[in-house]
């Protein structure tokens, strides 16, 4: 009997098996019942059947064993994913569920063989198709579950950082209160300005995290355009920026105008960013340089300093999220307080405003990030 008649035949009993295999998939199947263990078993099999009575050239079949998308089965891969991301709802864990997989092959394979009484060259080649039918739908419930684990520590992150705001701004306007009212000493109002600064800190952090998240489930950085002046936001995010570095002495060149539409809540993020970017990862003198020019239908701010360049191999990458540079792995001296997330989040306000951004980086020259944003939408 071919390989696809015989699962077809025998499927409830192939399924028993699963389920029974299931079954020891503790603790997650400790509370499950037959319906729950059983779940897309038989829509998996005999999907896998209708695949393997499909005709297939050799180079169908290579390509197949390659993992491309050619001739790929639907109801075969809706079946499998509804599998991966229904193990993952129930807490089977990514082991657990490819275990399946490996069990319901070898119960075929052996079923099969047991029954066959001659195998001939068409029980070889039933074989090769079961085992790419399986392992499309492995492939396919993988993914699923992959991205159920994906959204769901985004979503995880995501009520984190909403809930970690309350807090934050209660410490925050506590600090505010006691240096306005309280009469403190100089030892101890400095102890409240840390407090502050570490809160202002904080938030920040949460913030960026909320926008990575937000970028994560697939929504796109929302921008409120207004006119406002981009030398004074410059000037601003300066100010703000250096205020732990007493030491450091910014320069900060403008021309031309410099005034047009755009989000100032999101230019404060990329501007604060860039500059603390730029005073992270500089000389241990922390001179920085700020050039802003304004011209008819655009402005470019160029934020400069020197200091260990960027690696040529890690250009391609810093704009990505959770990267962290090597010079900060390798124990920087000033380890940096961020989650990585910064030049991400100055990739996505400059890109929400339709702007482009370029970084260059050498021994000679320091390390210098342009920002090009047109003045209107």
């Amino acid at each position: 009997m071919r390989l696809s008649d015989f699962i077809a035949q025998h499927v409830d009993r192939i399924v028993d098996e699963w389920e029974k295999f299931a079954a020891t998939l503790t603790p997650a199947a400790s509370s499950m019942d037959s319906v729950e263990l059983r779940d897309h078993a038989k829509s998996i099999l005999l999907a896998a059947a209708r695949d393997m009575n499909t005709a297939q050239t050799k180079a169908e079949q290579i390509a197949k064993a390659q993992g491309e998308e050619l001739n790929k089965t639907p109801t075969l891969d809706q079946a499998a994913a509804s599998h991966g991301e229904l193990r993952h709802t129930v807490g089977f864990d990514l082991v657990q569920m490819t275990a399946e997989f490996r069990h319901l092959r070898a119960t075929v394979i052996r079923f099969w063989v047991e029954s066959l009484q001659a195998p001939d060259m068409a029980s070889f080649q039933d074989m090769i198709r079961f085992n790419e039918a399986i392992d499309e739908a492995l492939a396919e419930s993988t993914a699923a579950y992959a991205e159920r684990v994906n959204r769901s520590r985004d979503i995880f992150l995501a009520i984190l950082g909403h809930d970690l705001r309350a807090p934050l701004q209660a410490v925050s306007m506590s600090s505010e209160v006691l240096i306005r009212k309280a009469r403190l000493d100089a030892a101890s109002l400095t102890y409240v300005e840390r407090i502050k600064s570490s809160s202002r800190q904080m938030a920040t952090m949460v913030v960026d995290l909320l926008e990575f998240v937000r970028s994560r489930l697939g929504i796109s950085l929302p921008v409120v355009r207004q006119p406002m002046e981009m030398a004074s936001a410059c000037r601003d995010a300066i100010d703000e920026a250096t205020a732990g570095h007493p030491n450091c002495n910014p320069v900060f060149n403008h021309t031309g105008d410099t005034h047009g539409e755009w989000d100032r809540n999101r230019i404060d993020q990329l501007l604060r960013n860039l500059i603390g970017n730029a005073l992270q990862h500089g000389a241990s003198s922390h001179q920085i340089t700020v050039t802003l020019t304004g011209d008819e239908g655009y402005v470019t701010l160029l934020v400069h300093n020197n200091g260990e360049p960027i690696a040529q191999e890690a250009i391609g990458s810093i704009f990505d999220p959770l990267v962290r540079s090597a010079n900060e792995q390798e124990g920087n001296p000033n380890p940096s307080t961020s989650l990585g997330l910064g030049l991400f989040i100055v990739k996505e306000v400059v890109n929400a405003h339709g702007g482009s951004i370029t970084v260059t980086s050498n021994f000679g020259d320091g390390t210098t990030f342009t920002v090009v944003l047109p003045k209107k939408a």
